[in-house]
């Protein structure tokens, strides 16, 4: 039996059930749609360690095609939702397929892409591989591409009808990426999650060293919470923000510097460490959560690369990004561990001091 499979609350008419199940990969078959062609979107790396598993899991399913996008945040690009689309077309892909994302964020977001306007819109199935995506991308509809100009620039809303989350892909994750994964998870103890919060910094030991208990119960409350905010505020337009928490300067400094210094998580948890420091300057956050919060954030996530790029270049990526309204920026500030205020009221001085301090 699945160790959690729950409902989880989305917008209607949307319906959605995660899966979270040590294994589940190698009999993935009896959780995928069983009509229709499905395409595996995913990377060589990806296949390089999960490939004959996943192979295992689809035995006997029929119309099973596997696509590879070349890894890394550079290729998240319209260049490869058109090459995918190509594939599929040549593949005979029909209305009545189905697209399979297997592998990270960069995979889920081109392959949810792709899915949402292939002949004006196919179903999508997460199988995400890192633990950013398997607690926070793999959820939430979003889909989206990068333009030279910015992250994510180019995108759509489109859910996925299952996420199927098996923990024992993250034993092959390389270290860093694992550690940019906890970044998304602290997030969403500070954002809403009091309980969350406690539990990681009590055991940061048990997740550095990714025992399978601590993980699913970690990645189980970021999927409900995640679910919660979405299913209130599909389309971001004010409670679904929360969720930015860390982003506006994170996004910009992935954008800075290429993408290619920074993970994405990596670059949430310096901007996590900013947005903290910006409500420190504002008055609101006293001194000890805002401690919490760094210490906390250091202990899962160090180390971190280093921050090079001067704090006049991160704020003009950020402006240029597309959480930016109307020429203003807009924070996700923490006023206590679990309580956070969205606010544009920021000074530039204050935006420039926090990000000199990093």
């Amino acid at each position: 039996m699945p160790r959690i499979s729950q409902p989880l609350p989305t917008p209607p008419p949307a319906t959605l059930v995660a899966v979270i199940e040590p294994g589940l990969l190698g009999r993935v078959a009896e959780f995928l749609p069983a009509g229709g062609a499905l395409f595996v979107v995913t990377t060589e790396p990806v296949r390089r360690h999960w490939g004959a598993t996943l192979e295992r899991g689809l035995a006997g399913r029929a119309g099973a095609h596997l696509l590879e996008l070349p890894d890394g945040e550079p290729h998240k690009r319209l260049a490869s939702v058109e090459s995918l689309a190509n594939q599929m077309l040549e593949r005979g892909a029909d209305r009545a397929a189905t697209i399979v994302a297997f592998g990270g964020g960069v995979v889920g977001d081109v392959a949810a892409f792709l899915a949402s306007i292939y002949m004006r819109g196919i179903g999508l199935v997460q199988i995400p591989t890192t633990l950013v995506a398997m607690l926070d991308s793999a959820l939430g509809g979003k889909t989206g591409v990068n333009l030279a100009g910015g992250k994510n620039l180019l995108g759509t809303f489109h859910h996925p009808r299952q996420i199927l989350v098996d923990p024992l892909l993250l034993n092959t994750l390389p270290e860093r990426e694992y550690r940019s994964g906890l970044a998304e998870a602290i997030k969403y103890g500070i954002i809403g999650d009091p309980e969350l919060f406690q539990y990681m910094a009590a055991n940061v030991a048990a997740l550095r060293q990714r025992e399978p208990g601590v993980l699913e119960r970690v990645i189980a409350a970021g999927l409900r919470q995640k679910a919660t905010v979405v299913a209130a505020d599909e389309r971001e337009g004010d409670l679904r923000r929360i969720l930015n928490f860390g982003h506006t300067l994170g996004h910009a400094l992935e954008s800075a510097t290429e993408y290619r210094h920074f993970l994405h998580g990596e670059a949430v948890a310096w901007g996590m460490i900013a947005a903290t420091g910006i409500a420190l300057r504002l008055g609101r956050v006293n001194e000890a959560e805002a401690e919490r919060v760094r210490r906390t954030i250091l202990a899962l996530c160090a180390p971190l690369p280093a921050v090079t790029i001067a704090p006049e270049r991160v704020l003009a990526c950020a402006a240029s990004d597309k959480k930016a309204h109307a020429g203003r920026l807009h924070f996700v500030l923490p006023r206590a561990i679990g309580q956070v205020e969205i606010t544009s009221e920021v000074p530039v001085e204050t935006i420039l001091a926090a990000l000199a301090e990093l």
